[in-house]
């Protein structure tokens, strides 16, 4: 046999292999994060709260408890998370705020959370009213290539 042949050979072996590992780590992981997820949802209550602050900050700068640094794996201790600072009754908590909603929490404002634990998974203003987000103001390139696609025809005019 040719030798190109036989290391392309070696090769597709080596990734079929990297593929099935891949599959059964990430069915591993998918089952983990449903039963977290269960574990959020069981847990979970509605909470009036003044929302003082918020940030994305690394999980050893949060001021979060003890207990949460230890539980959570070293490499992930330097990552940044969204951090809430909010006042529930008479105390001020440090919250952890889940990625989606982090945009659209109002500081400065009061709202009712849905909090589990120390996550807050979703944020309705009160009496209602739904949480407005200011929209970020678009820098001039992109100006630019909106107004080129909508003339190319590629997005609609507005």
């Amino acid at each position: 046999m040719n030798t190109l042949t036989i290391v392309l050979l070696v090769i597709l072996a080596i990734m079929i292999v990297a593929v099935v590992v891949l599959y059964f780590l990430g069915k591993k992981a998918q089952k983990k994060q449903n039963e977290q997820q269960a574990q959020i949802d069981a847990m979970k209550q509605t909470v009036s709260m003044l929302i003082i602050d918020k940030k994305r900050m690394k999980l050893k700068d949060a001021g979060l408890p003890q207990a949460v640094m230890e539980q959570t794996p070293k490499w992930l201790r330097g990552s940044k998370l969204p951090v809430v600072k909010a006042k529930v009754g008479p105390q001020i908590m440090t919250l952890i705020c889940e990625e989606k909603i982090f945009d659209s929490v109002p500081v400065k404002k009061e709202v009712k959370a849905v909090v589990s634990g120390i996550y807050i998974t979703d944020v309705k203003g009160l009496h209602g009213k739904p949480v407005v987000t200011e929209q970020k103001k678009k820098s001039k390139f992109k100006q630019l290539v909106e107004r080129a696609q909508e003339k190319a025809g590629a997005k609609p005019i507005k």
